[in-house]
């Protein structure tokens, strides 16, 4: 009969109150800790600045951990919550494919996915199998994954524009059975199609001529569809919702992609915080123009619709040309953002379009503080939802009263109340620093520090499930950090928290470098030089010159135009910037690299350096004598290397 209910709570959700209230406690004797160490004024000015925001976020995280507790007594997973969203909304539009305009209801996704769930019962697949996905954002994405997971199957979600090693590794790497794939992505799959496991199973999805399909050894994937049942499976799930959903990549940012599992609970927490965090609405209609690979598109956006039963536009591929557009197009009220398309936008030419529209709310991560306002002012949208979180992570936090250039926030008046902490490193090895008793040592106000959540399996809030590789799992666990015998994710980015507990991005770890005994943010400089340069896409890293102390400052600039003009540059360098933090090395390049995620990507950057010999691209050194920047060329590569010129 399920739970007894008094008002709107269940008793076993007034049990999750009385759990909830141990940690209140716990976290008013860590507050009481705060007010006796930092005096009393200014601990009570702390509070008064930062009560309706804390009591706001505290009521939120509450409403969601309540509604996670509820799901998993009662075994649900995300496909029997979509189920309820269906019942509620059959005929209401779902999702709609802004490419060719054709929509979906709630109940024609619904019945297309159980399609799929049908078919992947033909191929003999049980729960725990492993199926990869490789295709251009789209709604049929959405109802492969669910009808697979459905019936158990897991997604994995490959990122389409992966191509020979990379893809061939992804694949590997989640063990996938079979291999679905769009029409547009044929040549790709071509290219590793002899390396690909001949048990591997293929389908594809769009047009492709028979030749095409004989020579890939591929299904058609559509007309199977077309043909299977729409009533729901036969067969009864048996995973939890603590089990496994799918699996989605890391960016790459910093080497080969991993394959980070996301559990049922995982993807609904992602949802229900932006959710609720953000304040959507019922009637919202949101703009999704991020890949549906990534958890951003898929999750915080395509959550809204299969949990909230929000209506959301799926793009293809971003386009800052027709971004507003497509908005006005569709009635949408809010859009998604991620790394840099904010600024992409900001660098369009002026249309009337760009203020016609029904947007209220961007939400999404990485908008740099000097777009940030620019952002809001120019397009006239009033709120910005910025949030932190990777995909795995279990210390995310959120913006929700719009703190210009904060990621989100943790109380200073209970911080336990949610237990993630930014700890000391240090800055040459990026390694945790310890105390006498061998804990780690958090950061005061002002300092910048590794940003780390607790570990509780037991917890949904808390729970950190890893990586399809074990080993990359035990790379990302701390242990005895908080005290003895305990563990904690290590996010692998340093943040910066302000006395009122806001936090602002400082850096992926790693990234931040030394250069005449000061410390240089890259992130910090990029966005400085992407203002000076009229939001142009620039990627800022350290080299090691031989016989030099630290490392030097180079900056990789987009120019497409051919007309870079180094002297003028450099006079603007030298009133944003100080001496230390301005690039002792430029190189010039049609573009900079991007992950699919708009993120700047400077793994081949770094590798290549300033070597002439490496590239095409121009490649400058800053002449601090002469007072320019001077063409480096082999001659003067060399007389780096042996140490002659002096920085």
């Amino acid at each position: 009969k399920g739970p007894t209910k008094i008002g709107s709570l269940s008793l076993g959700s007034l049990g999750l109150l009385r759990l909830f209230g141990a940690s209140w406690s716990w976290s008013l004797a860590a507050g009481l800790g705060v007010y006796l160490g930092t005096g009393g004024w200014r601990y009570l000015y702390v509070v008064v600045r930062t009560a309706k925001r804390d009591i706001n976020g505290l009521y939120v995280l509450l409403k969601v951990k309540l509604a996670l507790w509820h799901h998993i007594r009662n075994r649900n997973t995300i496909p029997s919550i979509f189920a309820q969203t269906v019942a509620r909304h059959p005929d209401k539009p779902a999702l709609v494919y802004e490419a060719t305009g054709e929509t979906w209801t709630f109940s024609q996704l619904d019945q297309i996915s159980n399609a799929v769930s049908h078919w992947a019962l033909s191929q003999g697949w049980t729960a725990g199998d492993v199926v990869a996905l490789f295709m251009e954002s789209r709604p049929l994405q959405v109802a492969l994954w669910l009808g697979l997971a459905k019936v158990g199957v897991e997604a994995a979600l490959i990122n389409f524009n992966l191509r020979r090693d990379s893809l061939l590794h992804c694949l590997g790497v989640s063990a996938s059975r079979a291999l679905v794939f769009g029409a547009e992505l044929a040549d790709a799959v071509s290219e590793v199609s002899s390396s690909l496991s001949e048990s591997m199973v293929r389908f594809s999805t769009g047009d492709l001529r028979p030749d095409q399909m004989a020579a890939l050894n591929c299904h058609p994937l559509d007309s199977i569809l077309a043909s299977a049942p729409r009533n729901p499976p036969p067969c009864v799930m048996s995973k939890g919702f603590n089990d496994r959903l799918f699996y989605i990549y890391t960016s790459g940012t910093t080497g080969l992609p991993k394959a980070a599992i996301v559990v049922h609970s995982r993807y609904y927490r992602i949802a229900a915080f932006g959710y609720h965090s953000f304040r959507m609405r019922p009637d919202d209609i949101i703009y999704d123009c991020l890949p549906l690979y990534h958890s951003a598109g898929n999750i915080m956006g395509v959550g809204q619709c299969l949990i909230h039963g929000i209506t959301v536009v799926v793009k293809k591929k971003f386009s800052a040309s027709r971004f507003w557009e497509d908005c006005i197009k569709h009635n949408c009220t809010v859009v998604q953002y991620i790394g840099e398309i904010c600024r992409y936008l900001l660098s369009q030419p002026v249309r009337p379009s760009e203020r016609q529209h029904r947007v209220r709310l961007a939400v999404g991560n990485g908008l740099r503080p000097s777009v940030w306002e620019a952002f809001m002012e120019r397009f006239g949208v009033k709120q910005i939802g910025e949030f932190y979180g990777a995909t795995e992570c279990n210390c995310s936090i959120a913006n929700m009263d719009g703190k210009v250039g904060a990621c989100g926030f943790n109380s200073r008046i209970l911080p336990n109340v949610y237990p993630i902490r930014l700890l000391k490193v240090n800055e040459e090895t990026m390694e945790l620093v310890r105390d006498k008793q061998g804990l780690c040592v958090p950061c005061r106000p002002g300092e910048p520090g590794l940003l780390v959540g607790r570990i509780n399996q037991e917890d949904p809030l808390r729970r950190f499930d890893g990586y399809a590789s074990q080993d990359a799992t035990r790379k990302k666990i701390a242990y005895n950090v908080f005290k003895k015998n305990d563990s904690a994710y290590l996010s692998g980015d340093v943040l910066v928290m302000d006395e009122l507990g806001y936090m602002y991005f400082r850096d992926r770890s790693g990234d931040t470098f030394r250069w005449k005994g000061e410390n240089v943010s890259t992130t910090e400089v990029e966005g400085t030089l992407s203002s000076l340069l009229g939001q142009t896409d620039v990627a800022v890293f350290g080299v090691n010159v031989p016989g030099v102390e630290g490392k030097a400052g180079m900056a990789a600039i987009a120019d497409s135009t051919g007309n870079f003009n180094c002297n003028s540059f450099l006079k603007e360098v030298q009133q944003a910037l100080p001496p230390y933090a301005r690039p002792i090395f430029l190189r010039i390049s049609p573009c900079v690299d991007t992950t699919g995620t708009f993120k700047i990507q400077k793994t081949r950057l770094q590798r290549e350096g300033y070597d002439p010999r490496l590239t095409t691209d121009q490649i400058y050194f800053l002449n601090s004598r002469a007072g320019r920047y001077e063409l480096v060329t082999e001659e003067l590569y060399n007389a780096f290397e042996k140490g002659s010129i002096s920085l």
